[in-house]
């Protein structure tokens, strides 16, 4: 688990786990806070578990939804050809969601999801969610029901990052290199990760 400066490029902490949840989290964002860190803003994938333990020890933290996942999930829930006319115009509407940049481009967006809700929301909840293919676009719907509050604080401070892509970059060329060192124990796994991120920090 990884918390990049979006500015600087910097990574300012890091954790080593298997999986993300919410116990590691908070113990990571504790520490942080303990050391004085107290951010106004994060920019984040939507790990619902994440999510609680930042708003847990920061309650005014302004959590920014990554729209860059959003747009990813839900195109690969609806898939690329669908059959649905729900599942057409929900996918177009998706691929607009990187290109808001402004208020008037939000409040566009905005009023093209509440017509397609209006249009069909009720007709998606009535389909059976256990069918693989309707089950898909009642999660993408859901999606973006959810994250709709969090999707463009971006637009009102430019030090708010509308995407984790940075930090994605990261991540890919950091697990390229480890790949030609698999195998080390956790513990030099847990120094190989220290070790990286400290000399990538210029330290």
């Amino acid at each position: 688990m990884v918390l990049m400066d979006h500015g600087t490029g910097k990574v300012i902490a890091h954790t080593y786990r298997h999986r993300e949840n919410y116990e590691s989290a908070y113990q990571m964002f504790k520490d942080m806070m303990d050391h004085g860190l107290q951010p106004t803003a994060i920019t984040i994938d939507g790990n619902a578990s994440v999510i609680r333990a930042l708003k847990d020890v920061w309650s005014g933290i302004i959590i920014q939804r990554c729209i860059a996942h959003i747009q990813r999930q839900g195109l690969a829930w609806l898939r690329r050809y669908p059959r649905l006319e729900a599942s057409k115009d929900l996918r177009k509407i998706l691929l607009t969601v990187t290109d808001v940049k402004d208020e008037r481009g939000k409040q566009a967006f905005l009023e093209v999801i509440r017509r397609w809700e209006k249009q069909y929301g009720n007709f998606v909840l009535s389909l059976p969610s256990k069918d693989k293919v309707y089950g898909d676009l009642h999660r993408t719907r859901s999606l973006i029901l959810h994250a709709l509050p969090d999707m463009f604080h971006y637009l009102d401070d430019p030090f708010i990052a509308a995407t984790t892509n940075k930090l994605e970059g990261y991540f890919s060329r950091m697990k390229e290199i480890y790949r030609n060192h698999r195998g080390m124990s956790k513990k030099h796994r847990n120094n190989y990760f220290a070790w990286y991120i400290n000399l990538k920090n210029g330290h």
